[in-house]
């Protein structure tokens, strides 16, 4: 009796030992972690949205071309081609980056 006793009280410890070391390995985001993530994004799509809506009113569109990443590409006053990533940065085009856009049928 005693040495079944023994042998299930043994098991339980283990038992529980290997699951607060599971629980251990576990990263828990904080929620302050969360509102910095949520606040880059919304800054980076922020910015993102002013620099195109600007450059559509300063700067010319390239008619049939596209960016790397397949958005528009913008001339500037200096002819100058660049197209706005997704952080809201102006990022320029050397000629062999610039793309035709496909045609739709």
């Amino acid at each position: 009796m005693k040495m079944r006793f023994l042998s299930g009280l043994f098991a339980l410890a283990l038992a529980a030992t290997v699951s607060f070391s599971a629980q251990a390995q576990e990263k828990k985001k904080t929620v302050g972690e969360t509102i910095d993530k949520t606040a880059s994004k919304v800054g980076n799509k922020t910015a993102e949205v002013a620099v195109k809506g600007s450059a559509k009113v300063s700067d010319k569109t390239y008619k049939g071309k596209m960016a790397p990443d397949g958005s528009n590409v913008y001339i500037n006053g200096n002819n100058r081609k660049y197209y706005v990533n997704k952080k809201g940065k102006k990022v320029y085009l050397k000629a062999s980056q610039i793309k035709d856009k496909p045609v739709k049928n």
